[in-house]
């Protein structure tokens, strides 16, 4: 890319917001960075980035936006205050999964504020976004698009271009179906294969080298078998995105039993106060003898 390197307002530098700040910054792009818990963008300082206290300050004179926040009201309120700050020629890069309905109203807000925005969210937890290795899922204007390609490379091992902005979080809902989906999965089968007296280590054998056999089985079962949930993506977030699927499925007249069921059982993990754990903590509600 030609000319002097991106000016990238980074919001919401969480799990995931942060890594992606990071690597931003460390590719060379001038990175200010905002969090509702200061210390949390200040966390950023040593890698390059410049952390404002107001995500108006962080917008002011941006080359690119990008919102990576928990949920869509706390998305729709940033953009209230950022969307008059940004420049004429900005891009606001919606990163967070914040569900159809939402994701409507923010191309709304954009276009009466005729700003360009790019519907992103991606793929992948904590450890893939701290190694640049999430794959976005950019739909919006291929111009635009292009334009954001180096944030794109500092973030993501790829880029997927589903089409019109509003495609990217149809994509992520359905992908993340599947991704919950085997995460209750995979809870379940650990669960009762404890119950009947079956090892994890015999479960792996007997899948080893089978089609059924999976990364994502393994790397999760042994959360559970270890009885240790350090956050990789959060029960809390994970219950909010199986909420955003299933009232999608409603809307799109589809019939997702299984999703409606993840939805709720993730749903009672957060009330039993496994939310802050990572998603694999639904094990917790299966286990022999109760959660806990």
């Amino acid at each position: 890319m030609s000319g002097p390197p991106l000016t990238v307002a980074v919001l919401g530098t969480g799990v995931m917001g942060g890594p992606m700040a990071r690597n931003t910054a460390r590719a060379g792009l001038a990175v200010r960075a905002w969090n509702r818990t200061s210390e949390r963008a200040r966390e950023l300082e040593s890698d390059g980035a410049t952390a404002v206290e107001r995500p108006e300050d962080a917008v002011d004179g941006a080359d690119v936006a990008l919102t990576m926040l928990a949920d869509a009201p706390a998305t729709l309120d940033v953009a209230e205050a950022i969307l008059p700050a940004l420049g004429p020629d900005a891009i606001w890069v919606q990163a967070g999964t914040i569900g159809i309905d939402p994701i409507g109203r923010c191309i709304e807000l954009a276009q009466r504020n005729g700003t360009t925005i790019l519907d992103a969210p991606v793929l992948g937890t904590a450890k893939p976004a701290q190694d640049g290795a999430l794959t976005v899922l950019a739909s919006g204007d291929a111009d635009a698009i292009d334009r954001c390609e180096p944030i794109f490379r500092a973030i993501g091992q790829r880029t997927v271009r589903p089409g019109p902005a509003g495609n990217g979080t149809r994509l992520k809902l359905a992908v993340n179906a599947w991704v919950l989906a085997l995460t209750q999965g995979t809870a379940e089968a650990v669960a009762l294969g404890k119950g009947l007296g079956v090892s994890l280590d015999q479960m792996i054998e007997a899948l080893d080298g089978s089609p059924t056999d999976a990364p994502y089985f393994r790397l999760k079962a042994k959360l559970m078998d270890d009885g240790e949930y350090p956050v990789s993506f959060s029960l809390r977030l994970a219950a909010k995105d199986a909420a955003l699927m299933a009232d999608a499925a409603e809307e799109a007249g589809v019939d997702l039993p299984l999703i409606r069921a993840v939805a709720r059982r993730l749903a009672e993990g957060v009330e039993a106060g496994y939310g802050e754990e990572d998603m694999a903590a639904t094990y917790r509600l299966s286990a022999p003898g109760g959660p806990g």
